[in-house]
């Protein structure tokens, strides 16, 4: 099934699939070259020449197996289309099990001249098909007036990519960091260009439990919006974004489709009985006093290695006492 996008502006970018020359020929390389299992990844493909001279007028991605979710952004002068498929199995997701989606993407219809730079920004999520230490392969059409390349070979097991003639674009997956603790126990402090992120937690849970809620403080001191898209730990199958409002004597939660806004200058808190992030499919019992790496992912700032630290259940706060019979997320 292909479905048809009209340009819209392009926002940020994060990860970039870049295609530059070399004195022989040109070659597809990948900007970002490492990725975080569960976690979003923000592709930016960025076409620097021509063939030969020739005009650019197609350029083509597909997306591998164990990369799901995929979705392109619209871009002025260009139509882009995706096709969808079955996945060779279902993944955990956002908000449940995905068993398909965008196999390639695919942008016509502009004209890149040669001797101009232009990008082309797809958002996906890496899946836990790849364990740390693997890499994942995107393979790259382009398409020009006249002539064409094709960065579409993958290398065996042991093989040297750097051997082949065409060799597809590779981002190698890796653990996410831990960070240290910064002051008071229960106290992180991390920056990733204009955030700073505060005091990332989580309240413990008993076990059995198959959700955990997660807080944070984030502030946006630059002169640029930024958006918080996803958060992940290794305990959890898949990490959200939730809002929490009370109508009448009933709470409500749900989630933030397209994540959270953070405007300039401005400070977000994710806290108990509010916005907060929502861990789903839990694999384990985070247990009070525990460090738990994990990551968040933001549209600009792209994907964060943070720690969080675990409080006691029904906790107010990281270090504070469990607070009987309270227990919103």
């Amino acid at each position: 099934m292909t479905r048809i996008l009209r340009a819209a502006p392009l926002a940020g970018l994060a990860l970039s699939l870049v295609l530059t020359t070399s004195a022989a020929r040109a070659h597809a390389t990948l900007e970002r070259k490492e990725a975080t299992p569960n976690a979003s990844y923000r592709g930016v493909v960025q076409i620097t020449h021509g063939c030969d001279g020739q005009p650019t007028n197609r350029v083509s991605v597909t997306i591998p197996e164990g990369v799901v979710g995929a979705k392109p952004m619209p871009k002025p002068g260009w139509t882009v289309t995706t096709e969808k498929g079955a996945y060779a199995r279902a993944y955990p997701y956002f908000h449940g099990d995905i068993r398909e989606g965008v196999k390639t993407i695919t942008w016509t219809g502009g004209s890149l001249p040669d001797d101009q730079v232009d990008e082309f920004t797809f958002l996906a999520r890496v899946t836990d098909a790849f364990a740390p230490g693997a890499t994942v392969y995107f393979p790259i059409e382009q398409d020009c007036a006249k002539g064409q390349y094709r960065w579409s070979e993958i290398p065996a097991a042991g093989q040297d990519a750097h051997a082949l003639k065409s060799p597809a674009p590779g981002v190698r997956v890796v653990a996410a960091a831990k960070v240290a603790p910064a002051g008071a126990a229960g106290s992180t402090s991390v920056k990733a260009g204009d955030l700073t992120i505060e005091t990332p937690w989580i309240r413990a849970t008993p076990g059995g439990a198959k959700v955990a809620g997660g807080y944070v403080r984030i502030t946006n001191t630059g002169t640029q919006a930024d958006r918080l898209t996803g958060t992940a730990i290794p305990l959890a199958d898949r990490g959200s974004i939730h809002s929490m409002t009370m109508e009448g004597s009933v709470m409500k939660m749900a989630p933030i489709e397209g994540g959270l806004a953070i405007k300039p200058g401005e400070t977000v808190e994710l806290k108990p009985g509010g916005l907060h992030l929502m861990f789903e499919g839990l694999n384990g019992a985070p247990k009070a006093g525990d460090v738990i790496p994990g990551s968040l992912t933001f549209d600009r700032a792209g994907n964060v290695p943070v720690s969080f630290s675990v409080a006691p259940i029904g906790a107010s706060k990281p270090g504070a006492p469990a607070s009987p019979g309270h227990h919103d997320h």
